[in-house]
């Protein structure tokens, strides 16, 4: 179990692989972290912008994100949206693509996002990263600027030949660029309770897990974490109306099994027949900074516009609206 630390706790969602969860992950997690009276931020660092999307907000819509935050100097705090209740969000959109070009030349490139986030320190309690499914330069700021790796994992066999690369590029990080990295836990979505592989997988990341304790390794103290993410619809349902979970369906498996992530990471002992998703925010703790009011969250989906009704005599053969 994972205690509270003092200070902004910094966790990249980070997998090479898409569709395994990551995006999913980072917005539950931090919305259950924030419904429990944590100020939280989530910053999008995938060109495809999903976290921004999930969370209600229209990329194309943002003034400032990611890619003015690490291309052109905007500063981070003023880059905040205040998405919900203690959740600020550090948007994307397809601009990004474009930053690992722009700083090919740029010294320091790779720790660019870390400088940026030096104000912020004291006035958050959790920072979640949602990495692009790559090991560029993007992911590589995240790693730079964070303390902690999470791992979501799809439990079957082709999803471990990777596994072993992403754990050696965080150990080159924690080497090379920030001595503070480690591998928190790895957590297994999409899982399948009825079929005997994903048992056999987990049993597997255990055992090698196991066997890193006491190496200097940064996955060392890592742990598979107590809950997995059920297969659950609900939970692919959720981004198209721009919601979490929570918000959309508080009842349903994928809830309750983000709850228990969020318990994880703040220390708390799970309790029968309660989550977190079923209790009332702690506290909600409003930071008095130069942080922008959240823009209203622009629909992901709208009505189609009909045409009017064309007025008086219409001369034949003219293009209606």
């Amino acid at each position: 179990m994972i205690s509270e630390v003092d200070g902004l706790r910094t966790i990249a969602v980070l997998n090479q692989k898409g569709g395994v969860g990551k995006t999913t992950t980072a917005v539950n997690a931090a919305a259950a972290l924030a419904a429990a009276g944590r100020r939280v931020i989530v910053i999008d660092l995938d060109p495809q912008a999903h976290l921004t999307i999930h969370l209600g907000v229209e990329p194309q819509a943002i003034r400032a994100g990611a890619y003015e935050v690490l291309t052109q100097s905007a500063d981070f705090m003023q880059s905040l949206m205040l998405v919900r209740p203690n959740l600020w969000l550090l948007a994307a959109n397809i601009n990004l693509v474009g930053a690992e070009t722009e700083l090919v030349s740029v010294v320091g490139r790779e720790i660019i996002l870390r400088e940026a986030m030096q104000a912020c320190q004291n006035e958050f309690d959790f920072c979640l990263i949602d990495c692009a499914p790559s090991l560029g330069l993007l992911s590589l700021n995240a790693l730079a600027a964070a303390q902690e790796v999470l791992i979501p994992l799809q439990p079957h066999f082709l999803a471990l030949q990777g596994f072993g690369k992403l754990l050696q590029t965080v150990d080159l990080v924690n080497k090379r660029i920030n001595r503070h990295l480690r591998v928190t836990g790895v957590l297994l979505c999409m899982y399948d309770t009825r079929a005997s592989l994903p048992n056999e997988v987990r049993a597997d990341i255990e055992r090698f897990l196991n066997s890193a304790r006491g190496t200097n390794s940064a996955w060392a103290e890592a742990q598979l974490l107590p809950t997995f993410i059920r297969r659950n619809i609900k939970l692919a349902e959720a981004p198209s109306y721009g919601k979490t979970i929570f918000e959309y369906d508080p009842d349903c498996n994928g809830a309750e099994d983000y709850a228990k992530v969020a318990k994880f990471f703040l220390g708390i002992e799970d309790e029968p027949e309660q989550t977190l998703a079923a209790t009332p925010p702690i506290e909600i703790r409003e930071v008095h900074l130069p942080v922008p009011q959240c823009y209203t969250p622009v629909p992901i989906w709208t009505e189609p516009t009909v045409p009017a009704e064309p007025q008086g005599d219409v001369p034949a053969g003219t293009p209606q609206p």
